[in-house]
């Protein structure tokens, strides 16, 4: 009996070893397929992370592109406004050089002498040219300087009067002007050739 018992029990344990051992096989295979599967996996999540990165770089490439669209809008309109409101400043500091202007005209209607008018219109002259200056114009000096490209126009050459005149400006037909050192108006010059 006891015999029997124990090898009853070693029977057992020879199933159990087999089971354990078939149990081990399958482990064995399902840690395989398991591996394969998670080999796989990282393919798809390599795959997806690529895509979920592409789709980062792509919303951050549009909020750029958006932004910078937005940037020139803002800056466009600006220069805009800025071109608007540019001469505003000379403008303001003209009129009371036009509400001078105004006073001259009405002097002019009643005057019975020509001399205090023409003293008023030179002063009115005198200080638009003063508001003028302040703001940065400055007129260019012609008559007898050197013909230049730079700040002169040639409308036309004649025979030089002497010789030292030969290449230089004669005679001045439109003044020229520089805003900050800039010509904004060309002198338009006779030249001596």
């Amino acid at each position: 009996m006891f015999n029997k018992k124990k090898n009853n029990d070693k029977e057992e344990n020879i199933m159990n070893t087999e089971n354990t051992s078939e149990n081990t096989a399958e482990n064995v295979e399902n840690t395989d397929a398991s591996t394969n599967e998670t080999e796989q996996a990282p393919e798809l999540s390599a795959e997806e992370k690529l895509q979920a990165e592409v789709q980062q770089l792509n919303d951050k490439y549009l909020r750029l592109y958006a932004e910078f669209d937005n940037y020139k809008r803002r800056t466009q309109k600006e220069r805009v406004e800025l071109l608007q409101t540019a001469g505003k400043d000379v403008i303001v500091s003209l009129l009371p050089v036009l509400d001078d202007f105004d006073r001259a005209l009405k002097a002019m209607e009643t005057a019975a002498d020509v001399a205090p008018v023409k003293e008023g219109i030179l002063l009115v002259s005198h200080k638009l040219k003063n508001t003028l200056a302040q703001k940065g114009l400055k007129d260019v000096e012609s008559i007898n300087q050197p013909f230049n490209t730079d700040f002169h126009e040639a409308i036309t050459n004649i025979p030089a009067p002497t010789e030292d005149l030969k290449g230089k400006v004669i005679d001045e037909v439109e003044k020229g002007y520089t805003l900050n050192d800039n010509v904004i108006r060309f002198a338009k010059v006779v030249v001596g050739a």
